[in-house]
């Protein structure tokens, strides 16, 4: 008989779950409920194996102090693609061997069927997302179009949502100031090109509401608390189509990179580890997450075919960030392994001015 599936949203310290025999930290929502359907629940079922799912808001903090700390209690991790870079530098990460990666569906070699980038020493991506931005149609019928239309309190008053942090903070105001997206992270490296992004923050800051988890900006958006707010694609996605929010995405200055699935070093599991990776990021496994949130697989032969809405003919492609690359700008995780450091430091003291 095979193993009976777990699923659990609670976090107490680092004892997440007990005897597990893989234990996923990945970032709940809509997100995560994708992944737990697609990935963690067929992996189990297809391996007899139990496989417990658990939130944080962003795993790359309690995996580093799991690690630090000699208490490992995560098997597998769903972390952004900067994170996987600095924290493998750190040695907080297992190296994943590339070889173990199914080929693609049409037999592609793995390295070759995945995008560039996709694939790195301590991780294998999963999905490219966007930070975007949206507002509520009935408060705006006409709606903002642009990144600089979001830091116009005249022309559209109200509060505005922004993610408390440095990273996509900076590079958006700057796109909104008009710095061409090809042109962001060199500007964003001099001393002139932090002061400019934080004169343009400046011009909204008495009206921001920060958030910090994923959830909160679509809620505030729905309660009206913001009449526009910065957030993660997928999760406007969800409450546009699961909720039947009337938000509309404005793509223009949208950042996007890739989340990865990493395992921690010391991971109590780590063969089942990497065994539940191969399995999550074949083809049919990408695609099918592709079909439950608007984030687009990293896989060539996962986009060789439209992907559709689960159980819909609604494509997905319009509501995918590598569909809508006007204006985009690709997030640099060498940048912000090497300035992370110094811009939330400058940053936390200009909040607190």
């Amino acid at each position: 008989m095979k193993k009976t599936l777990i699923l659990t949203t609670a976090l107490v310290s680092f004892g997440f779950a007990a005897n597990a025999d893989v234990t996923v930290m990945s970032w709940g929502g809509a997100y995560g409920a994708a992944q737990n359907e697609v990935h963690v629940q067929p992996w189990a079922t297809a391996t007899g194996n139990t496989a417990v799912m658990v939130d944080s808001d962003n795993p790359a903090a309690p995996v580093k102090a799991m690690v630090e700390a000699g208490n490992v209690t995560v098997d597998v991790a769903s972390l952004e693609y900067a994170d996987v870079i600095r924290l493998c530098d750190e040695g907080i990460l297992e190296p994943i061997d590339a070889s173990i990666l199914a080929p693609g569906a049409d037999g592609t070699p793995a390295l070759e069927d995945f995008l560039p980038g996709s694939v790195v020493e301590c991780g294998v991506s999963t999905d490219v997302w966007a930070n975007v931005y949206a507002y509520d149609t009935t408060k705006f019928p006409e709606g903002p179009t642009t990144a600089a239309d979001f830091f116009d309190l005249e022309k559209f008053p109200g509060k505005r949502g922004l993610k408390r942090g440095a990273k996509a903070v900076l590079e958006f105001a700057l796109m909104a100031d008009g710095v061409p997206a090809a042109e962001v992270y060199a500007t964003l490296g001099t001393p002139e090109g932090v002061d400019r992004a934080f004169a343009k923050l400046d011009t909204i800051k008495s009206e921001v509401v920060w958030w910090e988890a994923g959830a909160q900006p679509p809620q505030l958006l729905a309660d009206g608390e913001v009449a526009m707010t910065t957030a993660y694609n997928g999760r406007l996605f969800a409450a546009i189509t699961a909720e039947g929010k009337p938000f509309q995405i404005v793509w223009d200055g949208q950042i996007y990179e890739n989340e990865m699935y990493v395992v921690p070093k010391g991971a109590p599991n780590k063969d089942l580890a990497m065994d539940f990776i191969k399995f999550a990021t074949t083809t049919e496994a990408l695609r099918a997450q592709a079909e439950l949130i608007s984030y687009g697989p990293p896989r060539k032969s996962a986009l060789k075919e439209d992907i559709l809405f689960k159980g819909s003919e609604f494509s997905m492609a319009p509501h995918s960030p590598t569909s809508n690359l006007d204006n985009a700008l690709s997030s640099d995780f060498e940048f912000w392994v090497d300035h992370d450091a110094e811009l939330n430091e400058r940053f936390n003291a200009w909040l607190a001015q």
